[in-house]
């Protein structure tokens, strides 16, 4: 007698760790930037180059990307931007970590400032954090049947079907977006870009035949140096649509989506914004070029029958039993809170207009309870301001906004598998009278949640002989008086009788019995 066995693609964390370090350093101003006055804007990011697994330890190497954007003390208080990039080199203990695996790495910074030490010299302090985490691909192998040997023939087995998410397509892919945003015919030519602001909004994926289509909205901010002999100031905002596809082998439209994204960032922290002219040489065209980093899940809902219990009515028939465990999908869903706060300024002269305002969403605590996925984190938001001040009109300013918020997912637990993605969905930054900052935003959160369903796998099965003084002790009929928990499939399996005689001679449409029922067993009339 042979089991049929299935196997079933599914994937995990292995295991993930998340490490926290400081950087910092002092800057010198280059020869050709002139002496600062007072800084504006700076932010700074992450950019991983290289990860390396070893034992018990992972070594990432990347950069911390900065812009930093100041006023001078030349006359007629020009803005300048200055952008590098820190190199930084970690080691991540992650116990059990082997050469041969594949470690995913994302980094993000945490705090990020920027303070002075005198007109050419910058002192640069900031907290990153890295996640590592290994994802394995793996086949559980489940019996379906039995066959051949005495398949059929004095052996009782136990068929229960059950709902499996299995991974269908799982890789790592880049979508690219290429778009030329001309400037409306009020605005002036282009003569140099000082600060820029790439964002995505309302991301959606959608499998379709052997593609995936992609949608959204790219939001774009721009602070620029017009040309002239002023050489004003001015800003520009728009938002264009993030649409396309892109190829996906195998991929069908009944597929169920579970990507991760994120923008591909260049070494200072911003995605590329080039000057291009016109048809009429004139430098009035924005060329954008952005990637988005994929990686891509795509599931597939499957009922499969497992083969759960054996035993046999002639033979002695022993499974062989392992633990193992199944993916199901509990929940693929969808939730949005408004947050809304009022801040006062700190910026110290009279604010008369707030120009651009730009957050990050972070998530700074995880909890599963009753209700679903408890949330707390905060708005990181940055607001830049025109004040009255002629010399240093452009001021900015930092908020930490905190939020709450519970996603509901009935049934859901500590040990599944649940990351949840957030995201800045509208943000609003009005300026009411006294200085103060009216601050209204929406956050969107999405999470694919998967159960782990445990189960005694039979790995094989052992045929022999009964013993025959087993077989004589063993009465010809019997009435049993069922016991709480038990059922049909046990007192057969005690008796060693067909599950299907129990079945017959009680009238029973399934296998559960009340406590207390007598339950007539006839050898033989199976």
């Amino acid at each position: 007698m042979e089991l049929i066995k299935k196997n079933i693609h599914m994937d995990r964390v292995k295991r993930s760790t998340v490490i926290q370090f400081t950087m910092e350093e002092d800057l010198n101003l280059p020869e050709d930037k002139p002496d600062i006055s007072t800084l504006n804007l700076e932010k700074g990011e992450v950019v991983i180059e290289e990860i390396r697994p070893g034992t018990d330890e992972v070594t990432v190497r990347g950069k911390l990307g900065y812009a930093i954007l100041y006023h001078t003390q030349e006359t007629g208080s020009n803005l300048v931007l200055l952008s590098g990039a820190l190199p930084f080199e970690e080691k991540i203990h992650m116990e059990g970590t082997l050469p041969s695996d594949t470690v995913a790495v994302n980094g993000t910074v945490e705090d990020f400032t920027v303070n002075m030490i005198n007109s050419r010299k910058l002192n640069l302090q900031a907290l990153l954090l890295l996640t590592a985490r290994i994802e394995e691909i793996y086949d559980e192998e489940l019996p379906v049947g039995i066959q051949g040997g005495s398949a059929g023939e004095g052996v009782e087995y136990r068929i229960s079907p059950m709902e499996v998410t299995e991974l269908s397509i799982c890789k790592n892919d880049i979508f690219r977006k290429k778009e030329e945003i001309p400037l409306p015919s009020s605005y002036p030519n282009i003569y140099q870009i000082l600060w820029s602001n790439v964002s995505l909004r309302d991301v959606e994926f959608k499998p379709q035949e052997e593609k995936l289509a992609v949608q959204g909205d790219i939001q774009v901010f721009v602070l620029y140096e017009a040309e002239g002999e002023e050489r004003s100031i001015r800003s520009y905002e728009t938002t264009i649509p993030l649409n396309g596809t892109l190829e996906c082998q195998g991929c069908r439209e009944e597929l169920l989506p579970d990507i991760r994204y994120s923008l591909v960032r260049q070494e200072h922290g911003q995605p590329e914004l080039t000057i291009q002219p016109d048809l009429d040489g004139e430098e009035r065209i924005l060329g954008l070029e952005c990637a988005l980093e994929l990686n891509i899940r795509l599931y597939e809902e499957e009922q499969i029958d497992i083969l759960r219990d054996i035993y046999g009515v002639t033979k002695e028939v022993i499974p062989d039993t392992r633990d193992a465990s199944l993916r199901q999908l509990l929940a693929r869903i969808t939730g949005k809170t408004k947050v809304t706060d009022h801040r006062k300024t700190d910026i110290g002269s009279p604010v008369l207009q707030v120009l651009h305002s730009e957050g990050i969403v972070a998530i700074d605590h995880q909890e599963t309870t009753e209700e679903g996925i408890r949330l707390q984190g905060s708005i990181d938001l940055t607001v830049l301001c025109i004040t009255e001040n002629d010399e240093t009109p452009y001021v900015s300013t930092r908020e930490q906004i905190p939020y709450e918020y519970t996603l509901n997912v009935q049934g859901v637990t500590g040990t599944d598998q649940a990351e949840v993605h957030s995201e800045l969905e509208q943000l609003q930054v009005n300026l009411l009278e006294g200085e103060e900052l009216d601050v209204k935003a929406v956050l969107s959160f999405s999470t694919t949640v998967m159960k782990n369903i445990p189960l005694e796998a039979i790995e094989g099965v052992e045929e022999r002989e009964i013993d025959s003084n087993v077989l004589a002790g063993l009465p010809s009929a019997v009435i049993y008086i069922a016991a709480p928990g038990d059922d049909m499939w046990s007192i057969g399996r005690k008796y060693h009788m067909p599950v299907k005689t129990v079945r017959e001679l009680n009238a029973l449409e399934s296998d559960e019995l009340r406590p207390g029922q007598k339950v007539l067993l006839v050898k033989g009339l199976a």
